[in-house]
């Protein structure tokens, strides 16, 4: 490409810092030529590090949207409150739009969103880049060749120890929507449903605790928490039923007395075999009547999916986002596929803030 695709960044915090602008910095077909973030001085040393030497700011993305005509596509990596009205505005403003995960708070936003993108012809993706691991990837490729048969069981699994976010807005409820659920949960859960392609859940029952969050003193890996900013859950479980009668079990916690945490992670068990990802990707089966367990390894590099790529998640997401464009390919994380991830999600808390069992078809 003679002209680079230009991108514009709304919301600079930590998600954008530290996943988004680094894997554009290392995309060679894209530059990033403005920047939005309500604190102007966020947004203004994400654009002296990541910008090009004409870089604009803002703090209203709209006036971004507006100015802005020559961007192609924007990042949306704001609170999850705001996820579902400025990705619409920046479809209905013809940019096409990389939105930070979860897809939105409620699934009515979520749908809100796909239906934008299917209304405008612009592309939409959610940022589940655990998608693009190698371990990912690889196990992704033995499900869809049936290596482990049908698989009617999978937990899709973010157990941390004490390892709870202790900046931004994560501790607050009416930002996030939720805690480690919609935080990390949503990754694990995302995961789980690509590996078994299977995004038609019937039923869900769902509990949650706040059982830490009170605490002091705490060992936690980013410092001790502010018990009064905390206002979500510090863990939350969910049992999914699938409309094929397939289970998930959904486990997510930011602080759980676990000597063995795990995180974007996911176990599945099939008719002709299993596979998991504790300590690295391990699959089993039988073979000559004997019980097998296979662990490949990712020491020595894999496939090179676009020319200079490095072998990070975030890159290869970043990049295959932009592939999409240039090339006008439908995108590999649909937002179809991410709605129903929030809407499980969703599903879970209803059912533990109601204490009963919470049925998908009522939603309709």
């Amino acid at each position: 490409m003679s002209e680079k695709i230009k991108v514009g960044i709304i919301g600079c915090g930590g998600i954008a810092n530290g996943k988004h602008l680094p894997a554009l910095s290392r995309n060679k077909y894209v530059e990033v030529v403005a920047f939005c973030d309500i604190i102007k001085e966020r947004a203004e040393e994400a654009a002296a590090k990541f910008g090009t030497d004409d870089a604009r700011v803002y703090v209203d993305y709209k006036e971004l949207l507006e100015k802005e005509k020559d961007i192609t596509a924007v990042h949306v990596c704001t609170p999850n409150r705001s996820h579902s009205f400025i990705t619409i505005d920046s479809l209905e403003a013809g940019k096409h739009v990389m939105c930070e995960k979860p897809m939105a708070k409620t699934y009515a936003e979520a749908k809100a969103m796909y239906e934008a993108s299917v209304r405008t012809g612009k592309k939409l993706t959610i940022g589940y880049q655990s998608r693009w691991r190698g371990d990912s990837m690889y196990l992704k490729k033995c499900c869809e060749n049936g290596e482990l048969g049908d698989i009617y069981y999978a937990r899709a699994i973010a157990l941390r120890r004490r390892a709870v976010p202790t900046w931004g807005v994560f501790l607050n409820e009416y930002e996030q929507g939720g805690g480690p659920l919609i935080d990390i949960g949503t990754h694990a859960l995302d995961l789980t449903l690509w590996m078994m392609d299977n995004y038609k859940p019937k039923m869900c029952l769902g509990v949650k605790y706040k059982k830490l969050g009170d605490a002091n003193g705490t060992a936690n890996a980013w410092g001790d928490w502010d018990p009064e900013q905390y206002t979500v859950e510090d863990s939350a479980f969910g049992f999914v039923v699938m409309e094929n009668g397939a289970t998930v079990s959904v486990e997510s916690s930011w602080a759980l007395n676990i000597a063995d945490p795990e995180e974007a992670s996911t176990l599945l068990c099939g008719d002709k075999g299993g596979a998991d990802m504790h300590r690295g990707l391990r699959l089993n089966y039988v073979k000559n009547n004997r019980q097998v367990i296979e662990e490949p390894s990712f020491d020595c590099g894999g496939v090179a999916f676009y020319d200079g790529a490095s072998d990070r998640a975030e890159d290869l997401e970043n990049l295959a986002f932009y592939d999409c464009i240039m090339n006008d390919k439908p995108v590999y994380t649909k937002p179809e596929q991410a709605m129903v991830v929030t809407q499980i999600l969703e599903g879970i808390y209803k059912s533990a803030a109601s204490g009963k069992p919470y049925y998908f078809n009522e939603e309709e």
